[in-house]
């Protein structure tokens, strides 16, 4: 038997009882079987009542209850705990100037103020829990930094802010080298939405959407077991934006870090934003090798370019190598003269001719 009917059961039996002692109660001062017109009516009345009206008075407000609780997270309900506590303690700081109010004033206003505070203390902490907490972060992150200087730290490295990863740059992998080279020393968060959209991906039914989803998860994985520096999930979310991106942007904003991305479109829109990038496709363009016109190279062909007679290599850090009336050496390592080079958003092109 459900938990529902039970609440019916008990309903139509108490209803039921409330309207016969009220039946007879009406009829006390006439006889039994003026009475009994009076309070069988009533009971009757009664019992359809408590069956149709109890459910919506106890179990299905404990229900709605009960689902918004799981939907919430361990944040949420932590806010709205404090929340309450603050607004009781705020409502009875002011029972007591409010009980010495004349009238009916002094019973009915302090619960009203007790419900009140409650209620807006909730809500407050709810609506601006992110902002609050990463109001704590940051106060936590200067005080440490506060005590860096004071201390004086002998090698020069101060705690730093944290940066977050986009699901791009999990996928791609090249954080996880960059990580192990000592060049980034903050920890590195993920946000819990960045995770659930590589499972997404993960679990797509295209085969290459889905490894690059297992990779990025695997990669992830692989950060938190051999990275120098802390790889953290996070569970803060953002509420107003549905996209990833867009939360990304905003969650920056909220804790002053960066992005760590290789998202072109990522990139520019949080430009615009004031959300500073730190953007792994530019990195690995601004450390490869310096090659300029004039200057001679070995190359090996491995493949035919898009215009006649051309032939294409590449160098050790990927950057392709246009050869000129390269294809007659295809499979062949020769010498080459640069002749321009291109740079380009998707990285860099060299162009050349053979020395022979």
């Amino acid at each position: 038997m459900t938990a529902e009917r039970i609440s019916r059961i008990i309903g139509f039996i108490l209803l039921g009882i409330i309207g016969w002692q009220a039946g007879m109660l009406w009829a006390a001062n006439q006889s039994t079987v003026s009475s009994l017109r009076y309070a069988i009516p009533l009971c009757v009345i009664g019992a359809i009542v408590g069956w149709l009206v109890t459910p919506w008075l106890t179990t299905r407000p404990a229900g709605w209850m009960i689902h918004k609780v799981r939907e919430m997270t361990a944040l949420q309900l932590l806010s709205a705990t404090i929340g309450l506590v603050i607004g009781l303690i705020i409502a009875a700081l002011l029972a007591l100037p409010l009980s010495h109010l004349p009238g009916p004033f002094g019973a009915i206003l302090p619960t009203i103020g007790t419900v009140l505070f409650g209620w807006l203390g909730i809500t407050v902490m709810v609506v601006r829990q992110k902002d609050i907490f990463a109001l704590f972060r940051r106060r936590a992150a200067h005080s440490v930094a506060d005590d860096d200087d004071d201390h004086g730290s002998s090698n020069g490295n101060g705690p730093g802010n944290a940066v977050l990863l986009d699901t791009s740059v999990v996928i791609d992998g090249r954080i996880a080298d960059i990580a192990r080279t000592g060049f980034i020393r903050s920890p590195m968060l993920v946000p819990r939405f960045v995770l659930a959209e590589l499972q997404y991906i993960a679990d797509s039914p295209d085969p290459l959407r889905r490894n690059r989803g297992r990779r990025g998860l695997e990669m992830l994985n692989q950060m938190q077991r051999e990275s120098p520096v802390a790889v953290q999930i996070i569970d803060m979310d953002v509420d107003n934006a549905r996209q990833v991106d867009a939360k990304l942007i905003e969650l920056a904003h909220r804790m002053s870090c960066p992005i760590v991305t290789n998202d072109y479109n990522l990139n520019r829109v949080a430009g615009l934003q004031g959300v500073s990038i730190l953007n792994i496709n530019e990195l690995s363009n601004a450390v490869k090798a310096v090659v300029l016109p004039g200057e001679t190279m070995g190359i090996h062909i491995i493949q035919e370019g898009k215009e006649a007679n051309q032939g294409i290599g590449y160098l050790d850090d990927g950057t392709m190598v246009v050869v000129e009336n390269g294809r007659r050496h295809m499979d062949n390592t020769i010498d080459v003269t640069v002749t321009k080079v291109l740079q380009t958003n998707a990285g860099r092109m060299i162009f050349a001719v053979p020395n022979r």
